[in-house]
């Protein structure tokens, strides 16, 4: 018998048997049935939360829930080497968390929500707010939209992104022209971190749709420059990020979308860094902008900040940075370490006869206090 013949007697052969002797090694068996329950974290109705984590070779783990008040809480080990603990009840917001497993921090590895920058920071664990949403909770169908625009920086020579946050008014009125903020990230962080840790989106939604803010886009570039977490903060460094600004940014985002493109329309905020880059290139820019926010910025509040080598000549004249804002907003929270010396730097602007607003409250250096800051500096924002 040729081979051919043989090959089709095989064929046929093989086509006779009965579907359950045709197994090949590979059986999808199993696939589609009921999720299982979720493992951790697992917020309970009475807004407790549990964690837990499979390490039977561990010998001790703990919690480190939340961001800045952080206290270490002790897990215990089942029979199975499963270690949990249930918090609360807690208020309704974002947590991070981390696991420390025989004295090494480190994340939920079944969470895939973190936060994460120039590095994984921690897991987030998201406790809602029931009937009664969060500020800062998504909950709106008919929000706005986010984009990710790619753009080339010119000052730095390489390929870069922006986040921009489109409100619902412009996609439904697009012949509409609408206001727009600039918004800078910490150090450590990115383009990304306003929308993802920050809720910017969602905050901005929710205010728009309650008529407590003006419908306007929102603006959120990179804010780092040489590859370590705050090279922004510096004067060369913050030189560069404004070039980039009015050199790249600005006039992407005024080809693309239709913004106001007069100063009483353009606004620029930040936290930490950003805070910092904020006030700088407000300052070095009062005929560009309406309106300067910063949060917790750290080169303001050490005691050694030099406004004439970071923005010349215009400290001098605070009768014109009075004409020139309409609102020029400092805050910090009362348990950050940058507190003492914000009530310092803004003594000092009270001393030289520079209008602004000073806000507190008592937050550390954390998300949870720059999302209050942003909910309620943009309801301020472009009233005229």
């Amino acid at each position: 018998m040729g081979k051919i013949a043989k090959f089709l007697l095989a064929a046929l052969l093989f086509a006779a048997l009965p579907a359950a002797a045709q197994k090949t090694g590979f059986s999808t068996e199993g696939w589609w049935k009921p999720a299982d329950p979720p493992f951790s974290p697992v917020v309970n109705a009475d807004r407790t939360v549990t964690f837990r984590l499979r390490a039977p070779q561990a010998r001790t783990v703990e919690l480190l829930f939340d961001e800045w008040d952080v206290r270490p809480e002790p897990m215990r080990r089942d029979n199975n080497g499963v270690w949990s603990i249930t918090v609360g009840p807690v208020a309704p917001r974002l947590y991070q968390y981390k696991f420390r497993i025989d004295g090494f921090a480190t994340i939920d590895p079944v969470n895939p929500a973190v936060k994460a920058g120039t590095e994984v920071y921690g897991s987030v664990v998201e406790v809602f707010g029931g009937p009664d949403p969060r500020f800062d909770e998504v909950c709106r169908p008919d929000g706005g939209e986010v984009h990710t625009l790619p753009y080339r920086s010119t000052p730095l020579g390489r390929l870069r992104t922006m986040t921009v946050y489109v409100p619902r008014a412009a996609i439904e009125h697009p012949a509409r022209r609408f206001p727009v903020l600039y918004l800078r990230h910490g150090g450590g962080d990115n383009e990304r971190s306003w929308t993802a840790d920050g809720r910017a989106a969602a905050i901005l939604d929710n205010l728009i749709a309650s008529g407590k803010a003006r419908p306007m886009y929102v603006v959120m570039t990179n804010g780092l420059t040489d590859g370590s977490w705050a090279g922004g903060s510096t004067p060369e460094g913050m030189e560069l990020l404004e070039a980039e600004l009015f050199t790249d940014v600005v006039p992407l985002v005024e080809k693309r979308y239709r913004v106001r493109r007069d100063k009483r329309h353009r606004a620029i905020a930040g936290l930490s860094m950003g805070g910092g880059q904020a006030y700088v290139i407000g300052l070095r820019n009062l005929d560009r902008f309406c309106a300067v926010g910063q949060f917790s910025a750290g080169i303001l509040s050490d005691g050694t900040f030099d406004h004439e080598r970071y923005a010349p000549g215009v400290i001098s004249d605070p009768e014109r940075i009075n004409r020139e804002l309409q609102l020029l907003w400092i805050s910090c929270g009362t348990k950050d370490p940058r507190y003492e010396g914000h009530c310092a730097f803004a003594a000092d602007l009270e001393r030289r006869g520079i209008r602004f607003e000073f806000h507190e409250a008592p937050w550390g250096h954390e998300w949870q206090f720059w999302r209050l800051q942003l909910h309620d500096f943009v309801q301020r924002l472009f009233n005229d």
